[in-house]
């Protein structure tokens, strides 16, 4: 039904619905399950993802204790009424940190598109959930809203760390996240298009650098710079700002931009973070040998 992001808002236009409602459309078209099985799998996404968030928020630790506990450490730091940033803001750092780290503590998430960027979407949606009150379905529009763009970005450029680096995952996660919230304010389908454009143009070049290999560090703070820069830019866009640079524009940027990346800043350990003289001693602490025990350790 759409390839790219003008498509898909000329479609919202025309038959005058939410976006969220042609990404409905096109899954039962594409999949051949009614809307009602539709409706209920992504339901069963969202249930995973608030139990993720609601453990996460408790405190977890990840078996390496590379990461964990941050979004504990967020929770409290909001309740001791000293932070600078707004509560909502640091309610979505938080709530992604804590999806994030449950991923990293082998729990269950849902990728959303990635599991290392798999916090920005749950996070931003739980933290505007308490400031906008959305009911049940309204939350589940969010996430076909966000797997639109998601959906795009997949077909148009990547959501790959490996192909793309972290601009794909967290980046894609990030504008993703930030088109859902204009739409769920009550922003229009072209709104959303120019957070989406604002987001993903602002984390453009972001490398994938895991320490040791892990989904970990950086990814789990980067998860956190992810839902801030989504909520920025989705009040920019319901502000009336726009991006010069189209949002389909913005992808193929994204695109290029990921293939002229070298292969040791996307997702080999081999460059950036993982290779300062921190990562590689917390690389062989965790693994010796890194290469020759990471099977091991997995298994």
């Amino acid at each position: 039904m759409f390839r790219n992001v003008a498509e898909l808002v000329s479609l919202a236009e025309q038959h005058q619905v939410k976006i969220a409602e042609i990404m409905i459309r096109q899954e039962i078209e594409v999949s051949g399950l009614s809307r009602e099985e539709v409706l209920a799998k992504m339901d069963q996404n969202l249930t995973v993802m608030e139990r993720a968030i609601e453990r996460g928020i408790k405190g977890v630790k990840s078996r390496t204790g590379l990461t964990g506990g941050d979004a504990l450490l967020l929770q409290n730091y909001i309740q001791s009424g000293k932070s600078l940033t707004g509560t909502l803001l640091l309610d979505a750092v938080s709530k992604a940190v804590a999806t994030n780290e449950v991923n990293a503590a082998m729990g269950i998430i849902c990728a959303t598109p990635t599991a290392g960027s798999a916090g920005v979407v749950p996070g931003t949606l739980f933290a505007v959930k308490d400031k906008l009150n959305p009911t049940r379905q309204e939350m589940i529009e969010f996430l076909f809203t966000a797997g639109a763009f998601g959906f795009v970005v997949a077909n148009n450029a990547s959501i790959s760390g490996a192909a793309g680096g972290c601009q794909a995952e967290v980046g894609s996660a990030s504008g993703m996240a930030a088109a859902a919230i204009v739409e769920m304010a009550g922003g229009t389908p072209k709104q959303s298009a120019e957070a989406m454009a604002i987001t993903l143009k602002n984390m453009l070049g972001l490398v994938c650098d895991p320490v040791a290999g892990l989904v970990e560090v950086p990814c789990v703070k980067r998860n956190a710079m992810g839902a801030s820069n989504a909520l920025t830019a989705a009040d920019m866009a319901l502000a009336g700002i726009t991006s010069r640079i189209p949002c389909d524009e913005v992808i193929g940027a994204m695109y290029a931009i990921g293939q002229s990346m070298p292969s040791a800043l996307r997702e080999t350990a081999e460059g950036g973070l993982a290779a300062t003289p921190t990562g590689r001693r917390l690389e062989a602490e965790i693994f010796g040998h890194p290469k020759e025990k990471l099977i091991d350790y997995l298994i």
